[in-house]
């Protein structure tokens, strides 16, 4: 007796699209030309139609429209400056960086972080903030007494940029000071939200 096999693999499913059609064209010709006379017919429609295959799985030479379900982003960045534990779990950053999400849906800003490693010193954060300012980002946060410092210190050589920092400065001119805390999250989304319309974004 004869065991019936069930095969569990992507295999089982029903194939559709442009490649399945494609295989079965390839399929009828090579069944159709037969014999010696066919050799030479069947062997250009066959390099035909597997160019017609690369053809249509390369796209058509066509762009597709954009995929609706990916957020289109505004031509601003957020950047956030961190101690060199970055955005983890419990570390100081985290709210903040919660906090610039929320921006973010709202405005439809990047946003991004750079962790300052090494020495936790103003000077070794300040080069830190320079790659930021380089970078072009329009808002830029620190967290961490160095990092907060070295922003507080630089804004001023930036006035066309918006800065937030918690705690450790007073708010003055492009500088907005945010209060660390239970509502820390949420006070930063506020700030970012109010920097990029502040920076005419």
């Amino acid at each position: 007796m004869k065991t019936r096999r069930t095969w569990r693999n992507r295999t089982d499913r029903p194939e559709s699209g442009s490649g399945t059609l494609l295989g079965r064209v390839l399929a009828g010709v090579s069944g159709a030309l037969r014999g010696r006379a066919g050799w030479t017919v069947g062997g250009v429609a066959v390099l035909v139609l597997a160019l017609l295959g690369v053809w249509v799985f390369a796209g058509g030479g066509q762009e597709g429209p954009p995929d609706p379900r990916a957020r289109q982003y505004k031509d601003v960045d957020a950047c956030l400056l961190t101690d060199e534990k970055g955005i983890v779990t419990g570390a100081p950053a985290a709210p903040v960086w919660e906090g610039m999400q929320a921006a973010s849906t709202e405005t439809r800003v990047r946003v991004t972080y750079v962790p300052v490693v090494g020495e936790p010193s103003v000077d070794n954060a300040r080069p830190f903030f320079n790659s930021l300012m380089q970078r072009k980002c329009d808002v830029v946060l620190a967290v961490g007494a160095p990092q907060v410092e070295a922003v507080r210190a630089g804004a001023k050589d930036h006035p066309k940029a918006r800065f937030v920092v918690v705690d450790g400065a007073e708010a003055a001119g492009n500088v907005t000071v945010v209060k660390s805390g239970d509502g820390l999250e949420k006070a930063v989304a506020e700030a970012v939200v109010q920097a990029v319309k502040a920076s005419g974004a």
